[in-house]
């Protein structure tokens, strides 16, 4: 991943380790209630709507190549439930663990005597910038791993009628008469016959009402 580019701290994602001074076992933990950003979660299935408070529990630990940030979030998520499409609410913990580096050392902590010009190396990894990190790429997965790709309102729910949408679980005994499509046909057939002869029965009876007259 490249370099982050110009980190505010005043966003409540970004941390500043300045405090853990670059010597190696230094700890620092932080607690911290953030406002949800934008489309955390699966979109168009569940997530922490924005806005909505999440609570971070952070360990930073300074070590030779950069800060590892281990921590737990955990805040209440909403959607809606894939059988029966009734709202879903469930609490969310999601744990994470992500290593920053320092842009101006290599894997081993040894301070580089000039920057990597070999992109794949960085494509995968964090980097802190001036002392910041922002938490908000690593808190998205950690969000998204720790949330049901088809959630439910309940284990066992038994979803919607397939014929007419009605929510089975309101009407355990809901059923429709089933209709094997061939005697549906057959049936269809016997009304047509029936209402042909009661045409030409019809036509018989004018027929005698006519000799009747004359």
């Amino acid at each position: 991943m490249a370099l982050n580019a110009r980190l505010d701290h005043r966003n409540p994602l970004v941390f500043d380790t300045h405090e853990l001074g670059r010597r190696p076992g230094a700890l620092q933990r932080l607690t911290r209630t953030v406002d949800a950003p934008r489309d955390l979660g699966l979109k168009d299935v569940i997530g922490v709507p924005e806005g909505a408070p999440v609570e971070l529990e952070l360990r930073l630990e300074s070590v030779m190549e950069g800060v590892l940030v281990t921590g737990t979030a955990r805040a209440r998520a909403e959607g809606e439930c894939v059988r029966c499409l009734e709202p879903v609410e469930l609490e969310l913990e999601a744990d994470f663990q992500e290593m920053f580096s320092y842009p101006d050392a290599d894997d081993r902590g040894r301070v580089k005597a000039e920057p990597a010009d070999d992109a794949e190396e960085d494509e995968d990894r964090l980097f802190l910038e001036d002392g910041l990190f922002d938490l908000e790429p690593v808190l998205r997965d950690a969000v998204v791993l720790a949330l049901p790709m088809q959630p439910v309102c309940q284990d066992d729910c038994p979803g919607l009628c397939s014929e007419c949408g009605a929510r089975l679980a309101d009407d355990p005994d809901h059923h429709h008469d089933a209709v094997d499509i061939r005697w549906a046909a057959l049936q269809g057939l016997a009304g047509s016959l029936e209402d042909g002869d009661k045409d030409e029965m019809s036509g018989a009876d004018a027929g005698v009402d006519e000799k009747q007259e004359k």
